[in-house]
């Protein structure tokens, strides 16, 4: 077994369970490598000897089994920018508060590697969204795609921008909003759930179209077949706004036309048994907590 470890906030309460990774990791015999700063900074309180290291570009390839996201739903968001499309399989250990796609709690860390070799999982393959415009965007020249949404919104002002929306190159409508958010079924319980958008199970093949604070009242959320080609034109009172590709982001003039469609390469994700969507959904956004049930 090949296992890549990743962790994106460096905190001392983290080491402890780094420790009890690496050590069950050790008892099965695993060729483990880790990324770069994270092990400098675990030397720097701990003696761990020598391990492989890895950067956003380098020492990592489809020979892993596992990569091991230390944080919270961020460092997965994160982690999908070192594993691209490898295919090597992404589960989370969550550090951080909510942590909807970081489902393992860090107190059962060992039960990442030991349900692992049990066979307890399945493989989740998560689409993703891609963007491309007819003006050079510097930011998202290497990395233009995203694992929860892509979103354009206001900069600069407290005005509102127009977001002018084409499906398969025929017009939808011109949203009057703060912006507008295309989710993929992961990100559905990101941003778009705070907007107002629907949970959609992750394997569905759809993405959901969600208005940032729309001053239309007839302006809802709208689910739509993943292979849609969708097509923005933002205008405003500002000369640009700005377009985030989940926590990566950047500023486009105002009139650049956007293309987002699904990206051509999926990421995998482990779901354990133990802790499924469905199981998620009830514990981490209390669904079902009501006293008759």
């Amino acid at each position: 077994m090949k296992v890549a470890i990743y962790g994106q906030t460096y905190q001392d309460d983290i080491l402890e369970y780094l420790t009890e990774l690496l050590d069950e990791l050790h008892q099965a015999n695993a060729e483990i490598a880790i990324e770069k700063e994270l092990y400098a900074f675990f030397c720097a309180y701990r003696d761990v000897g020598d391990y492989q290291t890895f950067t956003e570009t380098k020492g990592l390839d489809d020979t892993f089994n596992m990569f091991v996201s230390f944080g919270g739903d961020g460092t997965i968001l994160r982690a999908t920018t070192y594993v691209r499309d490898t295919g090597i399989p992404i589960i989370g250990v969550n550090t951080g508060r909510l942590g909807f796609l970081s489902t393992f709690k860090k107190e059962d860390v060992r039960k990442v590697v030991q349900e692992f070799i049990k066979g307890d999982y399945t493989i989740v393959e998560r689409s993703l969204v891609a963007v491309s415009s007819d003006s050079n965007i510097p930011e998202f020249s290497t990395m233009n795609f995203a694992l929860n949404e892509v979103t354009v919104s206001r900069k600069d002002t407290t005005s509102m921008i127009t977001v002018e929306t084409f499906l398969n190159d025929e017009y939808l409508t011109s949203y009057w909003a703060d912006g507008l958010i295309i989710a993929t079924p992961t990100g559905s319980t990101g941003y778009s759930l705070s907007c107002g958008g629907p949970v959609i199970e992750p394997t569905a093949k759809s993405l959901v179209l969600t208005p940032i604070a729309p001053h239309n009242l007839n302006a809802r959320p709208l689910v739509i077949s993943d292979d849609t080609v969708i097509r923005l034109k933002v205008s405003g009172r500002e000369e640009h706004h700005l377009v985030s590709l989940d926590s990566r982001i950047a500023s486009v003039a105002n009139g650049k036309e956007l293309e987002i469609k699904k990206a051509t390469f999926t990421v995998k994700m482990i779901e354990y048994t133990s802790e499924s969507f469905l199981k998620t959904l009830r514990n981490k956004l209390l669904w079902g907590e009501d006293k008759r049930n």
